[in-house]
């Protein structure tokens, strides 16, 4: 999906869509791929002189990937984070660094979704962690 059809599946809108493009693999696994900007509003004072990524935005990340797994379920409702869980932060992710998450299927419970994610950059696991998310129906 580019990023006009991740915004059919997802609510998220600037600056808070953070994936730009995802894939599935012949494996059933979701790929997703953000550029982190060097003026990105997350980094500016989080650490000056030293700007890193902070963790809840690679935790979001994951969570956004989960679009590509089931977007039918996700256009017809809202997807809304369950839980996080066994998250580690392995190494920095800093602005102009590419992104690449890699999350599958772990288990499905009716409208719950578990997921195992992890975000790569140049091949190195900055972070994993298991996602939950859950397809809430739309208000409005």
């Amino acid at each position: 999906m580019n990023k006009e059809q991740i915004q059919q599946v997802l609510p998220h809108r600037e600056p808070m869509l953070l994936i730009e493009r995802t894939a599935l693999d012949e494996n059933g696994a979701a790929h997703a791929w953000a550029t982190i900007p060097s003026d990105a509003f997350y980094c500016q004072g989080h650490f000056p002189g030293n700007p890193v990524v902070p963790g809840v935005i690679l935790c979001e990340m994951m969570a956004q990937s989960t679009c590509q797994l089931f977007p039918e379920v996700f256009m017809e409702n809202l997807l809304v984070y369950r839980g996080l869980d066994n998250v580690k932060f392995r190494g920095m992710v800093k602005p102009g660094d590419v992104c690449e998450i890699v999350t599958t299927l772990a288990e499905q419970k009716g409208t719950l979704f578990v997921c195992d994610s992890k975000v790569l950059v140049a091949g190195k696991c900055c972070a994993q962690g298991r996602i939950t998310v859950a397809a809430t129906p739309k208000q409005g």
